[in-house]
Order: C-alpha cells, then structure tokens, then sequence
C-alpha cells in the first residue's frame, strides 16, 4: 500500500511540476502583478494556487470519460499533448532574455481589477495551460488503459497523486508569493538561466509525450497488421 502511495505522488508530481514550472512562472507572475499591493499580490497566489488545484483534479476525474464521449485515443492524446508541450518549451527557449519583457498585454492588474484576473490569465494560461492538462488527463486515463480499473484497489495511488497535487499547489503559491524575494535573491541572470533550464525540461518532457503517442500508433498498428 505504501508503495502504491508513493508512486502515485511522485508520478503526479514528477510528471506536472516541470511542465507547470512554477519556478519559471514566479517572474512573469511578478511582472504581471507589479501594480498590486504585497497583501493581494499574496492573495492572488492563494487563489491561483487553489484554482490550479481544482483544475487539475477536474482534468484527472473529467477528462478520461471526455475522451471515451469524443472517441479520442489515448496515443492521440499523447501526441497532441506532446506537440503542445513542444511547442511551449520552444518559445521559452526562445522568448526575451528578460522576464519583464514577458506578461505584455495582460499587465495592468492591479488591486482594484485583480479578483477578475485570478483565472484568467494568471491560473490560466499562466499557470495551467494545455501540457499540464493534456499531461494529467493521461496520467488517469493511462492507468485505466493499462488495467482493469477499480478505485477501490487503487485507493492508495489515487491518495498519493491527491498529495501530489496538494503538493504542486503549495509550491505555486509559495513560489508566487515570495516571487519579489526569489527575483531578489537570483538577480536578472540567474533567473534568466533558472527559466531557460526548465523550459529545456519542458521541451524534453514534450517530445518525450509525443514518442508515448507515436509508440501508442505504432502498437496500434502492428495488432491491426497480425490480426490480418
């Protein structure tokens, strides 16, 4: 039991944490919020926090069955999710060198606008956006595939990744909240570096997404070609 709780937390938390990247998002966070107060700079990373948290644990609970409702396969998950990743990872590598420069046109908020902006755009897309949703509806939906699926026998894994996403809310808002202090401490530089690391992770996280979708296919395919 204990190592079913165990893998489910890691693999919940090791799989979502470089792609939310809630060390690279602390920056652009900060630079979107510079016109708030401390106090609702701290409320807006609860809120975020909070929100990331229901969010993936809808796309966890909801998005398997969406999947079966639209015949979407779960390769074909990977392989959309895997390029989105891609995708996301590549423009970090290639965006400004300055984080102020990132935010552009959703800055403004300050702490009379800011309740309207906690969803939108500060847990999504900041925080949550298409990879980390793709990559948590085939985390369950992955399970389901691999196994006859009984809630009751997976109790301990689905406890763990529970964790786990507790776990990833508490570092977003902690991250968020002491993002000034974080900036402070690492100066432009080694932020700068800081962002370019994870993104090389999020672009290796992508394609390695993308190759589970192309080898889902190619399983696929070689049952359809024997069956023949």
């Amino acid at each position: 039991m204990s190592s079913s709780f165990v893998a489910g937390f890691i693999g919940v938390f090791a799989a979502l944490f470089p792609i939310i990247n809630p060390l690279g998002g602390g920056p652009i966070f900060l630079n979107m919020v510079q016109g708030c107060s401390q106090t609702v700079r701290n409320k807006l990373a609860l809120g975020v926090s909070i929100g990331s948290f229901f969010m993936l644990l809808g796309s966890m609970l909801i998005g398997p069955e969406l999947l079966l409702f639209f015949g979407i396969s779960l390769p074909a998950l990977k392989l959309a999710g895997g390029l989105v990743v891609i995708a996301m990872g590549w423009n970090l590598l290639n965006q400004k060198s300055s984080p102020k420069d990132s935010g552009g046109d959703s800055a403004g908020i300050n702490d009379v606008n800011s309740k309207s902006n906690v969803f939108f755009p500060l847990t999504m897309p900041l925080t949550i956006g298409p990879g980390s949703i793709a990559t948590s509806i085939s985390l369950m939906a992955g399970s389901r595939h691999s196994h006859d699926y009984s809630y009751i026998a997976e109790l301990p894994a689905l406890a763990g990744g529970l964790l786990g996403l507790v776990a990833l809310s508490v570092v977003i808002y902690v991250v968020y909240s002491q993002a000034s202090n974080v900036q402070r401490l690492l100066g432009d530089n080694g932020t700068n570096v800081l962002m370019r690391l994870f993104a090389f992770i999020l672009l290796a996280i992508g394609v390695q997404i993308f190759l589970g979708g192309v080898e889902g296919f190619s399983g696929d395919l070689l049952k359809f070609l024997n069956a023949r």
